[in-house]
């Protein structure tokens, strides 16, 4: 299973310099899980930079996959992650949702990187 963080996505959708990195676990849909904040984060950056129908049609693409609800385990094991590793509220619920969910989690935020279950790239 895997999560791509919402760099990657972003990253993926424009095709810059790591785009590669990230398409194969976009692309292996079986394997695609997508937690909310991510549809969040994306939509959002979408909708300021590009459109509304851009944001709607990145949000579409993304629920290809299975998306993962935000729920109270996930929530608290976010908190734990946050304060231990000194990471944002979005970085630790994307890892947690990972960890929660026996997921690999693809980014090039460097917020995570050297943390277990992650496969990071340096962004170019």
């Amino acid at each position: 299973m895997n999560i791509v963080d919402s760099s990657g996505w972003l990253e993926y959708f424009a095709d810059g310099k790591n785009a590669e990195f990230f398409a194969n676990p976009i692309q292996n849909l079986e394997a695609l899980l997508v937690p909310t904040i991510s549809l969040y984060e994306v939509f959002k950056h979408v909708l300021i930079h590009r459109s509304e129908g851009d944001a709607l049609r990145a949000v579409a693409a993304m629920q290809q996959g299975t998306v993962v609800d935000l729920d109270s385990n996930i929530a608290i094991s976010a908190a734990k992650i946050s304060v231990e590793s000194k990471i944002p509220m979005a970085d630790s619920v994307m890892l947690a949702s990972a960890r929660a969910n026996g997921a690999t989690l693809w980014s090039q935020d460097e917020d995570f990187e050297g943390l277990a279950g992650v496969e990071y790239v340096e962004k170019k």
